[in-house]
Order: C-alpha cells, then structure tokens, then sequence
C-alpha cells in the first residue's frame, strides 16, 4: 500500500440552494480533510446586497450557519477545515453568526474564524472610476459609468492567497466574500503542500481539481447526460471529494454507500462546464489549459486527473457588477387537446392586440410555446399534435407601471379567450425588478485584500 500522503477535499454544496443535508454528509460518510462550501453566483451579490441595505447585520449565505451547525463535531472534534465562500458582501457578519453557533453549541474558544475581506469595490467605485478604471463591459466596452447611478453590487473575484494566509494563521473555518469558486479547493492544496506562488502546473492542477468538484453532485451523475437512466440511487447521491497529492495529480471520489456515479464521462462534462477557451482558463492564480488534462479510471467511482499544465497569471481581476435594469413579469396559460398549440397562439394573438390597443410598449415581449417549440425551436418540434401546450408570455420594460398592466392583461384570456384553459391558479404575474450583470476587469494593484482570525 503506497505510502503517498494525500488530502482529501470534499464539497458539500455547489449553490446557495444546494442540498441542505449534504455538508453533513460529507463530513460523516467517510474521512476528509477539507469541506469546501461555494455559495456564490453572480445574481447571488446582488440579492444579498439588497439584503445588507435592509439590514447592515445580513448579507450572506444564511443556509451555511445551519451547514456549520451540522458539522460542528466534526470542525472541532476531528479537525476537519472548513471553506467556503458564504460571506458574500457581509463576510464579517457572517464569521460573527458561526462564533454565535459555536458558543450556542458549547463549542466556545474551539472554533476558530479567518475572515478574508477586500472583494468588496462597491464602496471604492466612485474612487476608482475617477481614477481612470473604467470597468468596461467586457462584451460590449461600454463603460460602467453609462450605468453607475444604478449599481447594486461590485465585487472582484479573489484568488487563494488570502485563503492559504487565513489557513496558515490557524483557522478550522474560512468564510470568504467574492473568491473564484475553485480558489476554495486549491487553498488548502496550497497550504498542505507548500505549492509556490509561480509552480504553474500544481496551480493549475489545483484549479482544475476545484472546478472539477465546484458543481457538487453535477460531476458525480447529478445533472448528467451520459447513460443518465442507469446512474443509481440518484435520491442517495453522493457528493464528489478530490483526493490530491503533492504533485499535482488528483483522484475524484465519492464516499462509499452513496448513490450517483464517477466516471470518466461524468467528470468529462463537469470540465467543460462553463467553459470558454480550453486553452486559457483564466484565474486570479494562474491560466490553465484544459486541453492538457488528462482522465482514466482508477477503479470503481475513482477518476484519477493528471497531466496538468498552466502558465503566470494576468496583471487583471474580473470584477462581477450587478445593476437595476428595468422591471419584467412573466405570465403562463396551459390549453389542452384537442388543437392544443392553435389555440395558445390565439390567445398570444389576443394578448398581443389588446397590450397594442393600450399603446403599451415594451423592450422585450416574447412568446414561447412550452411543449411544442421553447427547448428546440418550430423546426425540430413534434409533428403529432401536442396533447397539451403551456402558453409563457414575458415582457420587460424600464417602466414598472406598464409591467403592470401587462400584468392584469393574462387573467382575462381565461374567460374571454380560446377555450380549454387552465393552470392560472397562482393568480397575476408578479412584476420583478431586474438585475442585470455587468462583467468587467480591474487592475489586480488596485485590489487589496486583507485576512483577519476570529474566536
């Protein structure tokens, strides 16, 4: 039996809404080291600023202080480190409620807090864009400024410096706002091997190990195309660990006794998960190459992951922008058999010509036929009758007033449009304000991060 040391890292959960038992079974399915927690999307910012400004003491992930609590014994009694980026834009207020649980849980001075804080630019921004940083969309070039008055969040994507920082000064638990997703894996990575700032490769490796496992079940046969019908006790899923070693090659795993599956296949699509140029997986840490992985079983729900190349990082962060871009509602109608889809767009048509009658007018009015053409389009829809069509109609507009009025135009088709109707029980369609994301690079020299420890 090899002697090789390795670190197990293990994620337990892949978004804020992720599987609410599944940290705690992480932490008691087997042995593990880490539990890597990531919460965040780009949405996700926005939501919890707006919760900050409601109230100063909210502002990140409130399920992770639950998650906390079911693993407690194990942070504590095992010396299992937990990570995760749960902070969101309120990473202090969040280390302060897990203190809370552990004092509540007679775990008092056995927890110990790093809080990694400086994502954060919404406070800078009026700063940084008279000092010459334009946050230009980076599709469009189009200036931030052409959206400023309606910012609602600006955080940069940090790396795992501070993380390895917060880990070496002795935290079990780090709770970070806005890093990468896979900073989360590779820290502890970093930490236990003593892998160099510039050793390319092992970074790289350690990125792509974080991607890998970000997604939680999604590389371990949840949300998986290959042979999905035969993957086995979906209800019982178990979530992927990365047992790493100090070379940079890495074997993902799943705690025995669970159901999903690992394979080649599986991981295979969890890597091209978001992806865009294979060849230049751009991180705060270093550039990876997806094209250099390499993929082979290593026995029963085992993938070993070797291979790996990567080269220096940019002089640039990605900061994520979230603004108020409008109002929009989206309103629903199900006509049934016989002549089901005519029927829907009739009624589209009806709709259509009473919003026009008001002299309302949106940016955006679509229609999908749900059942018939929404997934595929018209062209590769069935060519039998569709038993039963669901008519989505969405609308967007900057005024909330005539969002609204769209809003009270869909009841109406139930009694004074085309027959056979019905799924209208929820009532009116409730008008949203929308976010909208604006993705943006900032100079890595303006961005300073800092890392405090707490008890």
């Amino acid at each position: 039996m090899s002697s090789e040391r390795i670190v197990r890292v293990a994620s337990g959960q892949g978004f804020w809404g992720d599987w609410l038992d599944a940290p705690r079974r992480q932490v008691e399915g087997g042995p593990i080291d880490y539990l890597m927690l990531d919460y965040l999307a780009e949405v996700t910012m926005s939501i919890l600023q707006k919760q900050k400004e409601r109230d100063p003491a909210m502002g990140y992930a409130r399920d992770f202080i639950g998650a906390m609590e079911s693993v407690l014994p194990a942070v504590t009694d095992r010396g299992v480190r937990v990570i995760a980026n749960a902070g969101g834009v309120n990473p202090v207020s969040c280390a302060h409620a897990v203190l809370d649980v552990a004092r509540a849980r007679g775990a008092a001075g056995r927890l110990t807090v790093g809080v990694v804080t400086g994502d954060d630019l919404l406070p800078r921004l009026d700063e940084l864009l008279a000092s010459g940083h334009a946050l230009a969309h980076m599709e469009t070039g189009e200036p931030l400024s052409t959206v400023r008055d309606r910012v609602l969040s600006a955080n940069a994507y940090i790396g795992s410096s501070p993380i390895v920082e917060a880990l070496a000064r002795g935290a079990n638990v780090v709770v970070t706002g806005r890093s990468t997703d896979t900073a989360l894996t590779m820290a502890p990575l970093r930490h236990e091997f003593g892998w160099r700032a510039d050793d390319w490769d092992k970074l790289a490796a350690g990125i792509i190990a974080g991607h890998i496992i970000e997604c939680g079940a999604q590389c371990s046969g949840g949300n998986c195309m290959y042979d999905w019908r035969t993957i086995p006790d979906l209800a019982n899923i178990g979530y992927p660990i990365v047992e790493a070693r100090a070379d940079g090659t890495f074997t993902v795993v799943k705690h025995p006794n669970t159901g999903g599956r690992i394979n080649v296949q599986s991981v295979t699509e969890q890597c091209v998960y978001e992806m865009g140029d294979p060849h230049s997986y751009i991180t705060p840490d270093v550039v990876a190459d997806f094209t250099s992985i390499r993929l082979a079983p290593d026995g029963e729900n085992r993938v070993k992951v070797f291979g790996i190349t990567g080269r220096s990082a940019t002089d640039k962060l990605k900061v994520s922008v979230a603004y108020r871009a409008g109002y929009k509602a989206v309103g629903t109608l199900v006509y049934a058999w016989p002549d089901a889809l005519e029927k829907a767009q009739l009624a589209d048509r009806v709709l259509r010509q009473r919003l026009d009658n008001m002299g309302l007018a949106f940016d955006h009015l679509l229609t999908e036929f749900v059942g018939f053409s929404s997934a595929h389009g018209p062209l590769t829809a069935h060519a039998g009758e569709a038993p039963e069509v669901q008519l989505r109609v969405g609308v967007r507009s900057p005024d909330r007033k005539t969002v609204e009025r769209f809003s009270r135009e869909i009841a109406p088709l139930v009694l004074n449009g085309p027959p056979t109707v019905t799924g209208f029980a929820g009532g009116r369609p409730k008008v949203e304000e929308i976010v909208a994301y604006w993705p943006a690079l900032v100079d890595k020299s303006v961005v300073q991060t800092s890392v405090e420890v707490l008890s």
